[in-house]
Order: C-alpha cells, then sequence, then structure tokens
C-alpha cells in the first residue's frame, strides 16, 4: 500500500483560498529564503528575485484578503 500526499498553500491561486496568517508566513518565508541566496559568496541573483516575486504575490494576496 502507497501513500501520498498533498501540500497546498493556501495562497495558491488554483484554491482561491486566502488566508491571511498563510499568506504573511508565504511573504516572510520567500523573503527570508531571498536574502539567503544573496548572501551567499556566489550569490544566487536569479533565485533571489524569484522568491521577491512570491513574496510580493504573498503580499498583494494579503492586501486583497484583508480588503474583502
Amino acid at each position: 500500500m502507497t501513500a501520498t500526499t498533498t501540500a497546498t498553500s493556501a495562497s495558491t491561486p488554483a484554491t482561491g483560498a486566502s488566508d491571511p496568517i498563510q499568506l504573511h508566513a508565504d511573504a516572510h518565508n520567500a523573503l527570508s529564503m531571498a536574502m539567503f541566496y544573496l548572501r551567499q559568496p556566489a550569490a544566487n541573483v536569479p533565485g533571489a528575485r524569484r522568491k521577491a516575486v512570491q513574496a510580493l504575490t504573498a503580499l498583494r494576496g494579503l492586501s486583497l484578503a484583508l480588503e474583502g
């Protein structure tokens, strides 16, 4: 018997869910990872850029969730 699990984030556009706590955590995590990528000796700028975009997306979702 094989067990499978699926992990989904509350901020994913496919689900339409907008849990403010999860969106805040997603933004915080993405910004932390972006800073981690930039602090490495060989800075991963493209990776940091992707994480910054993810953080901005989560913050936008948080803003929309708090509006309505």
